[in-house]
């Protein structure tokens, strides 16, 4: 009973959040239809908040941090030691529920029972049972090609934290499991029973190595440790996994159960799901990477501020959309690694097809292949090793084979919103730069809502505006641009006064940092339509814009948040 509330809850949790969006999917289609053939002064209906109690929702708790401001930026305790981030309020109150719940399951039993071997036998069927049932969405969690990803409009952000808290709830109801176990064996036949139970009972001495499986995945995952040696527990990771699982299901099996546990077929839908999401990976890989046309090539330049431009050249068309990012791989350098990176800018390659009819002689353009473009900082590691592989050439650059694997996410759409404002830090304008061609594209085929775009780029000198400068240069020729597109630059360290100028109305500079919440209630007070703020750039950052986005909800005016993060 109790699991099958679990899995109902799962469920139903999911079927509300699928019905929430399916009405924001409508809701910004019919705002879209209605306002992209107006002027932003004329979308006043969309700019207001319909419901007087959203603004509040949003301030109180869709937006709200644990505690005070602080969500994204990492709790650090040395260069070396990194204790992660807090998740925010509303990611707490449905894990402290879930693991409330697992809890309530495991341990509402009849505590008045004289005999308590009978109570652990209960308690050992019970939590078991539990640790099995949060496998099935432990593992959908953790996968790239998670569908629920793109179904439910969740980032695999937010599926990698509920996949970190399900992992440790699946040990310590494991941990229970054993522990009643050894209870009742103990009383049985004393401490060398339990001995020779793990090393001759093929049933035990699986459990057995599962568990010690789990236990060790659930030390290495510490947040300290899996900050440090991220690389290496990635790997361990896998392994671990692969013989937790294959444990679990020797378990199953060697039971004197004819047809083995009840759970058996649990664990046979964990490992396929498992793989399929592998499968799906490398048929990614090799869908994106290798045609008739030969397979990917990658040009890395080193750039100032000890910074990679990658360009990517894919052998076949691949459909990129605004937001998106891949993981990618470079032959040579770190190759079994792979890393998550925004894509910044997407060109395609055409070929022109013959007429196939006499009547008909127009020529049609037909993409044949894609090229994709990263701005990569050097930090440690796989990306300390990328730069200098440029930086050592002489040239600054260097060509290698490389690998791409998206795109993935892209899922929030800016069409509908009147307003844009693009925060950006560093490397993160990768992530915004892709909004723009494609916003100022649209407004000027009347295709979006959008009339003002606002982006706002904090950069440490002057010499960080190479990294972008070519699709820079790109956008600001686009047509209608001066219409809607304003960009402000931040220069927090100027090595002189006369780098820091404005060329024009509409793209200027300033030295030091920004007053968010001051450029934000500007923006708000001329606000056009509704209004979206996206941010892409360090954790402080991330925290500072969505501390303004709340304040600026007491205004009841239409102001939606969307920060991309990769916490792991």
């Amino acid at each position: 009973m109790f699991k099958d509330f679990l899995w109902w809850t799962l469920g139903i949790l999911a079927l509300v959040v699928l019905g929430i969006r399916i009405i924001e999917l409508l809701w910004a289609k019919l705002r879209l239809v209605s306002a992209m053939s107006v002027p932003g002064d004329r979308q006043g209906f969309w700019k207001v908040s319909q419901w007087s109690w959203m603004p509040t929702l949003k301030r109180r708790l869709i937006y709200a941090p644990l505690w005070k401001k602080r969500h994204y930026r990492e709790i650090r305790l040395s260069k070396a030691l990194n204790m992660g981030t807090l998740p925010s309020r509303l990611h707490t109150i449905i894990l402290l529920g879930y693991l409330g719940s697992n809890l309530a399951y495991t341990f509402i039993v009849n505590w008045a029972t004289l005999n308590k071997y009978q109570l652990c036998a209960e308690i050992r069927g019970r939590s078991g049972t539990l640790a099995l049932v949060n496998m099935v969405p432990l593992i959908i969690f953790a996968g790239r090609n998670n569908p629920l990803i793109g179904m439910l409009k969740i980032s695999f952000d937010t599926y990698n934290l509920l996949h970190r808290w399900m992992g440790r709830i699946v040990v310590i109801e494991t941990l229970i499991h054993v522990i009643v176990w050894s209870i009742v064996q103990v009383a049985d036949g004393g401490w060398a029973s339990v001995q020779e139970k793990i090393m001759n009972d093929r049933f035990i001495g699986s459990g057995t190595v599962g568990t010690f499986a789990m236990v060790i995945l659930l030390v290495l995952s510490v947040s300290p440790l899996r900050h440090a040696f991220y690389e290496t527990f990635l790997t361990t990771h896998i392994i671990l996994a692969f013989i937790a699982f294959v444990g679990t299901w020797l378990h199953c099996v060697a039971t004197n159960i004819a047809g083995g546990l009840p759970q058996l077929p649990w664990i046979y839908a964990i490992m396929s799901i498992w793989f399929a999401e592998r499968l799906a990976r490398m048929i990614r890989l090799a869908y994106c990477n290798w045609s008739g046309r030969g397979h990917s090539q990658a040009f890395v330049e080193a750039m100032p501020g000890e910074t990679c431009r990658v360009k990517i050249q894919l052998p076949r068309y691949v459909d990129v959309k605004p937001g998106q990012h891949a993981y990618i791989r470079f032959s040579g350098v770190h190759s079994w690694e792979n890393h998550p990176f925004s894509i910044a800018w997407v060109e395609h390659t055409y070929e022109e097809i013959l007429p196939v009819s006499e009547k008909d002689m127009t020529k049609v353009e037909q993409p044949i292949s894609t090229s994709v473009s990263f701005v990569i900082g050097a930090q440690t590691g796989f990306t300390r090793s990328l730069y200098n592989a440029a930086n050592n050439n002489d040239t600054r650059s260097i060509s290698m084979r490389a690998a791409f694997e998206g795109p993935y996410a892209g899922h929030h759409s800016l069409d509908s919103y009147g307003h844009v404002v693009l925060f950006a830090g560093a490397t993160g304008i990768t992530h915004q730069i892709s909004y723009l061609k494609h916003l100022i594209e649209g407004y000027t085929a009347g295709i979006v809502a959008t009339r003002r775009i606002t982006l706002v780029w904090i950069i440490r000198d002057y010499e960080s505006l190479e990294w972008v400068r070519p699709w820079m240069d790109k956008i600001l020729r686009l047509p209608g641009r001066r219409d809607l597109l304003q960009v402000k630059l931040f220069v927090t360290r100027p090595k002189s006064a006369r780098e820091v100028f404005s060329t024009s109305s509409t793209v200027q500079m300033f030295p030091g940092r920004p007053n968010i919440p001051h450029l934000l209630t500007k923006e708000v007070q001329e606000q056009m339509g509704a209004m979206c703020v996206t941010v892409c750039g360090p954790g402080g950052l991330a925290d500072d814009v969505r501390d303004a986005v709340r304040k600026v909800q007491d205004q009841r005016q239409v102001v939606d948040l969307h920060c991309e993060a990769f916490t792991w």
